[in-house]
C-alpha cells in the first residue's frame, strides 16, 4: 500500500464525536448510513463479504470494533490476536468502508443511539430478537438486516486450526 493508502485508511479512524458528525452530515445529504459492528480479530472471506453486503444496503458504512478489553471479557484469554487500532486500521482500508469507530461496551447500543443510522446490519448467525440496537434503529423508522452467513469462515474456527498446525509442527 502506498503511503497515500495508508494516511486514507488513518482518514477513515473517527471517535465517537467525529463518527455522528460525519453521519449527520451524510444523512443531510439525503444518503443512508449503514451500521455493523464486532470484533473482527483476524480479517477473513466472510467478513469482507459481509461487509460488502452491508455497504449495498445503503450509500455509507460505517463499522464499529469492539475494543480489546471486550474482546477478551468475551471471547477468553488469548483474544484478540490483532490489537484494537490495528483490527480498526484494516477494515478501514477496505473500499466498502467508510468510516470506523472503536467502542469499549458490551454491546454498540449506546453507539448505534448516538450515531442513529438508517440500517443496522448484522451477521446471519444472530437472531433479529438478539441484534442489540434492534429496538432503536426501528423505532426511528430504520431497517434491521441479518446478512448472509458465508459457510466455514469463522474466526475461532481460524484460531484453532492454528493452534492445531503450530501443535504439530512443534511435535515433528
Amino acid at each position: 500500500m502506498s503511503r497515500t493508502g495508508a494516511r486514507r485508511a488513518r482518514s477513515k479512524l473517527l471517535s465517537r464525536a467525529e463518527a455522528v458528525r460525519a453521519v449527520r452530515a451524510a444523512q443531510r445529504r439525503g444518503e443512508r448510513v449503514v451500521f455493523t459492528n464486532g470484533c473482527f480479530d483476524l480479517l477473513h472471506v466472510g467478513h469482507v463479504r459481509s461487509l460488502e453486503q452491508a455497504r449495498a444496503l445503503g450509500d455509507r458504512l460505517l463499522v464499529a470494533v469492539n475494543r480489546d478489553a471486550e474482546v477478551r471479557r468475551q471471547k477468553g484469554p488469548g483474544r484478540p490476536i490483532v490489537g484494537e487500532r490495528q483490527r480498526a486500521e484494516v477494515l478501514a482500508g477496505l473500499e466498502c468502508v467508510d468510516w470506523v469507530v472503536l467502542f469499549g461496551e458490551p454491546t454498540p447500543l449506546a453507539a448505534i443511539r448516538a450515531l442513529r443510522p438508517d440500517v443496522l446490519a448484522k451477521g446471519g448467525d444472530w437472531r433479529l430478537d438478539a441484534i442489540a440496537g434492534r429496538a432503536a434503529v426501528e423505532g426511528r423508522g430504520g431497517r434491521v438486516v441479518r446478512l448472509r452467513k458465508v459457510p466455514g469462515a469463522r474466526t475461532s474456527a481460524l484460531v484453532e486450526r492454528a493452534k492445531r498446525s503450530g501443535l504439530r509442527r512443534r511435535r515433528s
